[in-house]
C-alpha cells in the first residue's frame, strides 16, 4: 500500500516512563468516546500494509511498546492503542460503557482512522482478541485479515471471579497491590521500571473496564461459527506454554475456522515480549501469504 498518508493525530506525552522505541510515535486518537492513545511506527519507504494491535485484559498499547519496530523492519505501518478505561486513554465512568459492543465499536472506529480507509491487518491480544473478533463480525469490510494472539474461543464460569472481588473491593490498584503486596508504600524509585510502570497503570486503569472485562472472560459464549462466516484470513497465534486459554481449544478453534495456526516457541501468554522476533516472523509470514490459508 503507498501513497496514503500516516493520519494527522496529536502528538502526546508517553504514558510512564519507558523509553519510547526510536521512530516510534506516541499519539491521541479522537474517537467518538473521546481520546484514545496510540503507538505508531512507520517505515521510511511505502508501507506493505496496516497492522493495528488490539491489547488484553489488563494491558494497553505499552504491552507492544518493544514490538512494533519488529514488524516496520518486515516493511509495514503498524499501530497498537489503549481500549477504553486502559492507561491513559479515556475512561468513561459506569460499568454500562464497557460492553463488547463499546469496545469493538472502538476498534472499528480507530481501524477505519488509522487505516486511511483501507482495511487493516488486526492483531488482538488475549481478551483483545475477544475484542477483535466481535469486530470483524460486526464489520468484516474494515479487516484485510485477523490474528488472535493467545486468545481462545469462550469464556468459562468463574474465570476471574477473584479478580472481580478484588477490583470491586479496592479497585485496579487492589489487584496490583494484592499481587504485588512487596511495593506497598514504596516510591518509585525503590521499584524496578516494570514495576513503576505496571503499578502507575494499575492505577489509571478503568476498574468498570475491568469490572466489565472480567464479565465479559467469563460469559463469552464463543462466535467462532461467525467469524468463519465473515470469510476473513484468521490466524490463530499462541505461545507454546500459554495457559490464559487451554492451548487445546486454540488448536481446535484454527481446525474449526480453516485458520493459519502458529505456536510460538519458548513463549507463553506474550510471545509479543517473550519471543519476539518470533511472533513478528509468524505474523509477517501470514500477512503475506497469498492464500491466506
Amino acid at each position: 500500500m503507498s501513497g496514503v498518508p500516516a493520519p494527522a493525530f496529536a502528538q502526546i506525552d508517553a504514558f510512564g516512563a519507558g523509553e519510547v522505541p526510536e521512530g516510534v510515535d506516541v499519539l491521541g486518537i479522537p474517537a467518538t468516546v473521546g481520546t484514545l492513545t496510540a503507538f505508531h511506527a512507520s517505515p521510511a519507504g511505502d508501507a506493505r500494509g496496516t497492522v493495528f494491535i488490539v491489547p488484553g485484559f489488563t494491558g494497553s498499547k505499552e504491552d507492544f511498546r518493544t514490538f512494533l519496530p519488529l514488524l516496520v523492519a518486515h516493511g509495514w505501518d503498524v499501530w497498537a492503542y489503549s481500549q477504553r478505561g486502559q492507561a491513559d486513554s479515556v475512561g468513561p465512568v459506569g460499568v454500562e460503557n464497557y460492553r463488547l459492543e463499546d469496545f469493538a465499536g472502538d476498534a472499528i472506529e480507530v481501524a477505519g482512522l488509522v487505516g486511511g480507509g483501507h482495511p487493516v491487518h488486526v492483531v488482538g491480544h488475549s481478551f483483545g482478541g475477544v475484542v477483535v473478533r466481535a469486530a470483524a463480525i460486526a464489520v468484516p469490510a474494515s479487516f484485510a485479515s485477523v490474528t488472535l494472539l493467545c486468545s481462545g474461543p469462550l469464556g468459562w464460569p468463574g474465570r476471574h471471579h477473584d479478580t472481580t472481588d478484588t477490583v470491586a473491593a479496592s479497585g485496579s490498584i487492589g489487584l496490583w497491590n494484592r499481587d504485588n503486596a512487596h511495593t506497598i508504600g514504596l516510591p518509585d524509585a525503590d521499584l524496578t521500571a516494570d514495576e513503576a510502570f505496571l503499578r502507575l497503570r494499575a492505577s489509571r486503569t478503568s476498574s468498570d473496564n475491568l469490572l466489565a472485562g472480567a464479565e465479559l472472560l467469563r460469559s463469552d459464549p464463543g462466535s467462532t461459527a461467525e467469524l468463519r462466516a465473515t470469510g476473513l484470513p484468521v490466524h490463530i497465534a499462541h505461545g507454546e506454554f500459554d495457559e490464559a486459554w487451554p492451548v487445546d481449544w486454540q488448536r481446535e478453534m484454527a481446525e474449526q475456522l480453516g485458520a493459519a495456526y502458529t505456536v510460538i516457541p519458548g513463549s507463553a501468554h506474550s510471545p509479543q515480549l517473550e519471543a519476539p522476533e518470533a511472533t513478528a516472523t509468524a505474523l509477517d509470514d501470514f500477512f503475506t501469504s497469498p492464500n491466506h490459508h
